[in-house]
Formats: structure tokens, C-alpha cells, sequence
């Protein structure tokens, strides 16, 4: 559907694809579970959570990728050393595909990563991430635990700032080579409603530039007002904001979206398949929509 002028990458990843291609594949859709005050989890230092709501809502979120076609991924947020095998272990055995790791501290990324190794789960994770923070010592955990992918994080004090992000990625794209990583994917980095369109933005320059997967945490440009929406528009308002920042990308040829909460499966994915379906239909008659 979009034309660049770089060859666009496409990483299979524990048998999923990720990377439009010529715009073969669909967008990957990744939501995240455990993260801070979800109502499944009772005790976050400790790890404990409602295992059988917990097995419900992912047997949910999975039926929604088989009636859909489109690829959903489980970001496993983990806070603490404790929570690391319990989290992991849950996951790993009751879905068949990849999944993220996401880790506040150092200390949680090495126990997750040295686990992830031990038990023979290097192949299916992705490292969720690398910034151009990330010091020499991540670099090297992230190197002895086999992990080949890892979200690189374009994050700037810049915000407002195309020019920016592809100063970060390129710096990122260093930083990763150190760390073993060879599938690389590239997160533009969503702050707020302002950084929503300068990420957008910052999709394409990455696609046209480097050719590589590319996506971004676009349900963030919401977090920050949530409570501001709720107030003017409702319940109903933040879900409609929430839906129009996830999906946005998915316009703008993103290979990837990091749509928040996994909840948000039930709006997101249908709408995705909407867009790609109709995109679709122009690929058929040998057009692109545009050409950058």
C-alpha cells in the first residue's frame, strides 16, 4: 500500500512474521498483560495473580486472532525478580507464539533474560527495550541470553523532533549490533497527543530510510489525559481515543502497534482488519496509496 524507496525487512519471530513487506503481511498487534494496578494481578512484588482469569482472557484474546487473521502478541510486563518465572511460565505454556519482555530494572531484565535462557525460550521473546540509555551492562545480559529481537526505543528529551528519533535509531542500531540483536524492531516513541504525529511521521522517514519494522506505543499519547477524557467525555470517550490513536498507525503502514492494556483486544482488532482488508483490495489492482 506504501511505496519506499528502502526494501522493507520483514523478522519471522517464533513463526510470526513481522514486517509488511510489500504489504503481504499485516500489522502485528501487541498488548500488554501484568502491567501496574491490572485487576488480575493481587500482588505484583510477589507475582501472584487470578490464573484463571488470567487463562481467559488470553484464550479470548486468541480467538480473535484466529477470526481476524491478524497476529497478536502478549507484552508480559514483569515487576519484579519474584514474578519473573510465575509470569513467564504462564504465558510461554498456555499461547505458542513469541512474546515481549517488558522490565522496569536492571536486576528484573537479567533474572528474565537468564531464566528465558535456562529454560530454552530465547527464540519466542522479544526485548522490550533497548533505548539509547541502555548501558554497556545490558547490552552484554542481553547478548549471553540469546535474544535476537529487541524493541529499540527511539526516546529523546526532543520530543517534538522527527530529526531526533532517527539521530536515536541510528545510535540504536549500534547499541543492538553490541547486544547480539538481529531483528531489530523500531519503536518511534509516544509521549503524548503532541509526539502522536511526529512518531507517525517518524514511521515513515524509519521505513523509508532503513527499511525496517517499525511501530510504536501509540495508546500512550492517551495515558497521560485519561482522566481529563473521562471527565469531559466518559468512559465511552477514553475507549474512542484510545481506538483512534491505536489505529492510526495501522493507517500510516506501521508493521506494528503497542495498543496498551491487552482489554483493548475487543476494539482493536476488528478495526485493524478493516483497514487491511480494504487496503487489500487497492494492493489487488497493482496501486499504492502513497509513495515515499
Amino acid at each position: 500500500m506504501f511505496k519506499f524507496k528502502a526494501d522493507q525487512k520483514v523478522f519471522e519471530i517464533g513463526g510470526v512474521k513481522i514486517g509488511r513487506g510489500r504489504g503481504d503481511n499485516p500489522p502485528v498487534l501487541i498488548g500488554s498483560i501484568f502491567y501496574h494496578k491490572h485487576r488480575l494481578v493481587s500482588d505484583e512484588k510477589k507475582g501472584e495473580f487470578d490464573r484463571d482469569a488470567a487463562e481467559k482472557l488470553l484464550k479470548c484474546h486468541e480467538e480473535i486472532v484466529d477470526k481476524t487473521k491478524i497476529p497478536g502478541l502478549i507484552d508480559v510486563v514483569i515487576p519484579s525478580p519474584e514474578a519473573v518465572a510465575k509470569y513467564i511460565d504462564f504465558v510461554s505454556k498456555l499461547i505458542d507464539k513469541p512474546f515481549l519482555i517488558d522490565v522496569p530494572t536492571l536486576e528484573v531484565m537479567s533474572t528474565a533474560l537468564s531464566y528465558v535462557r535456562d529454560v530454552g525460550l530465547s527464540s519466542r521473546v522479544v526485548f522490550n527495550s533497548l533505548t539509547p540509555r541502555s548501558k554497556d551492562e545490558e547490552l552484554s545480559i542481553l547478548l549471553e541470553s540469546g535474544v535476537k529481537s529487541a524493541v529499540l526505543l527511539l526516546y529523546t528529551s526532543r520530543i517534538i523532533d522527527v530529526d531526533a528519533r532517527i539521530e536515536a535509531l541510528r545510535e540504536l542500531l549500534f547499541k543492538a549490533e553490541k547486544a547480539g540483536v538481529t531483528a531489530p524492531l523500531v519503536d518511534t516513541f509516544v509521549m503524548d497527543v503532541p509526539s502522536l504525529s511526529i512518531a507517525l511521521r517518524a514511521i515513515l522517514s524509519v521505513k523509508s530510510m532503513f527499511g525496517l519494522p517499525c511501530g510504536c506505543g501509540a495508546h500512550n499519547a492517551v495515558s497521560l489525559m485519561k482522566k481529563r477524557l473521562r471527565e469531559v467525555y466518559g468512559v465511552e470517550g477514553v475507549e474512542a481515543a484510545a481506538l483512534a490513536s491505536n489505529i492510526a498507525p495501522i493507517v500510516l503502514s506501521a508493521d506494528f502497534v503497542l495498543y496498551g492494556p491487552i482489554e483493548a483486544y475487543k476494539a482493536i482488532f476488528p478495526a485493524t482488519y478493516i483497514i487491511t482488508t480494504s487496503y487489500r483490495y487497492l494492493a489487488r489492482r497493482g496501486e499504492s496509496l502513497i509513495e515515499l
